[in-house]
């Protein structure tokens, strides 16, 4: 802050007589007395020089002067001293200014308060205000140029808080304000959106009869509207009678276009157009981000086009304001054709491009466009760092995103706070969590933004704990918490399955008064991902404003849970509001109806999707695809996925999956390299695909060949799910010690469900002693899972170790779990009719039984069929077990379907277990003698039974 001096009473009207002298070189004012030499000096190539522009020359002219004038004429020199400290301070070279200033202080020409003044400003145009601030403090006599000139030097570089102290001091030492000072501290009031004092200084302006002064009047125009009171702006610029300048206009057009006022602002162009008043570079660019909505975009293009008749084409302002236009409305196309008709760019050009690629998600065209700027000379700098690990995160591309960083570090741009947020989030998405972390605990400084980058990162990475940590940590330092750091640590909490912290949460945000929508919304996800459904449901009830994203959320909580057809009623409730669907609650629902098998709702779906203009293609294609084959209709499959024209991964992976589940396992392979010829390359998930495929088929050599061929051939680590699946090839393929050898020689250590795996196969092929070690292996690692602990005491029970059995059974009830039950359904006309083993809530159950008892006493009859009582894991007497094989609910709904339906109809059967030995031999006899496709899915594949045999192969 300046130093408070004693104001020096000039005669302002002596101080004004002496500027005006200035401009016209030779005229012989007195100053401080001094006699003028009688030739006065004539510099015509100094000034000449300036004119042009040329600060080198004018320089080196100034340096040519004889010592001797210096001495002898300091008020002839202050014209071509004044004139150079103009120059540099318009073309900002700060080291010809600081060079002149030594020159003048080594001739004595600083006692001059109008060159002093002249210093002031030149070092404040240039950047240095405390340059700036040590000449004004240093001055003996000041004018109210020299405030106003230190003035100018506070706003220039941002230092809005000084320029308004300095205002108050002016205000306390009576220093007499003219109109040029009020544009400086009024630009400050705006910028520190202070509408208070811009009122009060507004008074000021009004009481001192500046008001008529259009220049001030513009920049009250400016704060007002820099200060979100658009109307004040509006009021002030409708009062003002002098209507034809340029720049009112200009800067009310701004105000209403920043403030997303886009249809007000081309209003009032067409009306300055109406007047006659010419448009300029600024009015052009304005009117042009007003056309960045897209509801404007036609204007916007017919601006375009004029501007290629005027003038104005070659201008770069102009150029970067159409490429920011096009970008903002998703033409990037004419945005990269403005770019590459430009004469000129300047590093705004290639910026502006580079932010319009990455967001409408063109990444790729990032990397071209930056070598290009590269290699045209054009430094990048922070933006367009940022534009390209911003790039590198969207594609996942680690290598590239590390080059960038390395770049940041060797320009020393790595200490930039929102380079360290932005590499953090690359970091993130290309599931590098070391650098991640590294990039973070590196940064100096961190705002909330980092903070938040860092727990999501962990939180979208499984580092669930790390995310907490963080969260704790961040709440020790009491930082504000914002929406998206509670919706991360939401994430984190359903990672760990941490009820209790969920609820935590869910307490915090109510204290602090922070349930909003979207965060209601991630609580019910929260809730559902971790089966509180009943406070899912008690949270989604509660929001007043549901969204679209509010019922999806509640979809996907009851599909999540198993709840399929309270997932279809919600969506039948859904669809009676007047929300528009999306794709994702399209996709939720899909998923619903996939899950229950129940083809006819799919269709409906599919029929919707249809009427309501969905494209084909994306998530919704890949769904369709899954419903299809998950409701038994593979040809439904086929002819969707045949329909679409641009495939991506996830169809693919969507199809291969598809002939996989229905046991086509060659013809999945056959897709994979149709698949691999069209360059499409594949991911883990793929590769999961095509090993459950092989599984499903017992293609045991190609199943063991492509696991390798995605080890060594595409780089990719297996999963522990992918040795899950070929454990399971090899075990029913009965090659248990291989399949051990690879679970004890896994470079990951093995999860529950490659021990499960090992164990079943244990089971099929009565492999004691392998299985023993896998069960106990299996009871360590996961014991809050019910089907563990079924499986193995199912294995007992066929061993006939009954006191066995009861000792898992008694180990279940200690850990409250219970026995998943078998659950089969069916559908018929629209309707799903669901069945427990030995079910009699039926109402047509005494029907059903009649039918079973019937029809099992024909396959005894017709085709030989015995009951294989060994299949009933249960310590009771022959009868009773030949009792409950009829009771299983795959039959109960078997039964059903032979007597709601005429004869040679396909039936299609959904059951949540593995279906059992007898039952499948009792459905291959019932397909031959009832002549009837029958069509089973378990919770391992698609069983189709035609003709008294198994699509299967009996390998399940």
């Amino acid at each position: 802050m300046p130093t408070a001096v004693p104001y020096c009473h000039l005669n302002i009207a002596c101080a004004l007589q002496n500027h005006s002298m200035l401009q016209k070189f030779g005229s012989s004012p007195l100053v401080h007395g001094s006699k003028l030499s009688q030739k006065p000096i004539k510099f015509p190539s100094v000034k000449e020089y300036c004119r042009q522009g040329s600060l080198i020359d004018a320089f080196r002219s100034l340096t040519l002067l004889p010592t001797a004038d210096h001495s002898s004429n300091h008020f002839a020199l202050e014209e071509p001293y004044s004139l150079m400290l103009d120059l540099c301070a318009s073309q900002k070279s700060l080291s010809h200014g600081k060079q002149i200033h030594g020159r003048m202080i080594k001739f004595g020409l600083c006692d001059s308060v109008f060159l002093d003044t002249k210093l002031v400003q030149m070092y404040g145009k240039c950047g240095s205000w405390l340059e700036a601030e040590k000449m004004f403090d240093e001055m003996h006599d000041r004018t109210i140029f020299t405030w106003n000139a230190m003035l100018g030097a506070y706003v220039s570089d941002g230092k809005h808080m000084k320029a308004l102290a300095l205002y108050k001091e002016m205000r306390v030492l009576g220093v007499p304000l003219d109109a040029h000072t009020y544009p400086c501290v009024l630009k400050a009031c705006g910028a520190l959106n202070e509408p208070r004092l811009g009122a009060e200084i507004h008074g000021m302006v009004v009481k001192c009869g500046y008001g008529a002064f259009v220049f001030v009047s513009n920049a009250l125009i400016s704060m007002y509207a820099k200060c979100k009171d658009l109307d004040g702006a509006r009021l002030l610029f409708d009062s003002m009678h002098e209507k034809y300048d340029v720049v009112s206009w200009n800067s009310i057009i701004v105000a209403h276009a920043t403030e997303g006022h886009f249809s007000d602002a081309l209003s009032l162009f067409r009306r300055m157009q109406g007047i006659g008043l010419p448009s300029n570079t600024y009015t052009l660019v304005a009117t042009l981000q007003a056309c960045e909505d897209p509801t404007f975009i036609k204007l916007g293009m017919e601006m375009h086009a004029a501007t290629l008749k005027s003038d104005y084409y070659a201008d770069v302002y102009v150029a970067n304001a159409l490429i920011a236009m096009y970008a903002r409305c998703g033409r990037m196309e004419e945005a990269e054709r403005v770019f590459v008709n430009m004469n000129s760019k300047d590093y705004i050009s290639w910026n502006t491009l580079l932010s319009g690629f990455v967001q409408n998600d063109l990444y790729s065209n990032v990397y071209k466009y930056f070598r290009e700027m590269w290699y045209s000379g054009q430094k990048p700098d922070q933006v367009s760092l940022l534009n390209v690990i911003a790039a590198s995160g969207r594609l996942g591309n680690l290598s590239s995103g590390m080059e960038a960083h390395a770049y940041a570090i060797r320009n020393g741009m790595d200490s930039d706070m929102q380079v360290g947020n932005t590499l953090i989030d690359m970091y993130a998405k290309c599931y590098c969590v070391k650098y991640m972390g590294g990039v973070f605990e590196n940064m100096h400084e961190k705002d909330l933004i980092s903070w938040t980058t860092i727990i999501a990162g962990y939180s979208q990475n499984d580092c669930h704990l790390d995310a907490l940590n963080l969260f704790r940590m961040l709440h020790v330092e009491r930082m504000n918490i914002d929406v998206m750091m509670i919706g991360s640590i939401l994430t984190a909490c359903s990672g760990l399955k941490s009820k209790t912290s969920i609820k935590e949460i869910h307490g915090y945000i109510i204290r602090r008064d922070l349930a909003d929508t979207l965060l209601l919304n991630a609580i019910v996800n929260a809730y559902g991902e971790t089966g509180e459904i009943d406070y899912a449901k008690h949270v989604f009830e509660a929001i007043e404003s549901k969204c679209i994203v509010s019922w999806t959320s509640m979809l996907s909580s009851y599909i999540h849970n198993g709840l399929s057809i309270e997932a279809l009623e919600l969506f039948c409730s859904l669809k009676e509001t007047k929300l528009q669907l999306d794709s994702v609650a399209l996709v939720s629902l899909l998923s619903a109806v996939a899950s229950l098998s129940a083809l006819k709702k799919g269709k409906e779906v599919h029929g919707f999707i249809i009427r309501k203009g969905f494209q084909l293609e994306g998530p919704i294609a890949s769904s369709l695809v899954d419903m299809y084959a998950s409701c038994g209709s593979l040809g439904g499959s086929e002819k969707l996925f045949n329909s679409v024209k641009k495939r991506d991964i996830i169809l693919w992976t969507s199809m291969i999956n598809a002939y996989g589940m229905h046991g086509f396992g060659t013809v999945a392979i056959n897709l994979f390299n149709k698949m691999t010829d069209e360059n499409i390359i594949p991911d883990h998930i793929t590769f999961l695909a095509l090993l459950h495929a092989c599984s499903h088929s017992g293609l045991m050599t190609e199943g063991k060949r492509f696991f390798a061929i995605m080890k060594h051939e595409y780089q990719l680590e297996p999963w522990p799910d992918h040795y899950a699946c070929l454990v399971d090839l090899l075990g029913r393929s009965n090659c248990l010690e291989e399949a051990y050898h690879i679970v004890k020689n896994m470079p990951i250590k093995p999860t529950a469900e490659v021990w499960c795996a090992l164990l079943g196969a244990c089971r099929i092929h009565s492999n004691k002693e392998v299985g023993q070690l896998a069960a106990e292996q299996l009871l360590q690692l996961d014991t809050e899972n019910s089907g563990n602990y079924a499986l193995i005491s199912n294995i007992l029970a066929a061993n006939g170790r009954w006191n066995n059995v009861e000792e898992v059974r008694r180990r279940m009830k200690r850990n409250g779990l219970k026995k998943q039950p078998g659950c089969s359904w069916i559908e018929i006309e629209n309707e799903v009719h669901t069945f427990t083993a030995r079910d009699k809530a039926h109402p047509n159950s005494n029907g059903i039984y009649l039918k079973l008892a019937q029809f099992t006493k024909l396959l005894e009859e017709q085709v030989g069929y015995r009951p294989e009582t060994k299949f009933v894991l249960h310590n009771v007497v022959e009868e009773d077990k030949v009792q409950m094989l009829v009771g299983h609910s795959e039959r109960l709904a078997l039964g059903y379907g032979l007597i709601a339906t005429p004869e040679g109809t396909s039936l299609r059967i959904m059951k949540n277990l593995r279906i059992c030995n007898d039952c499948h031999t009792f459905f291959k006899l019932a397909s031959k003698v009832s002549k009837r496709v029958l069509i089973v899915r378990d919770a391992n594949r698609f069983h189709h039974f035609q003709k008294g045999a198994c699509s299967c192969g009996d390998f399940w």
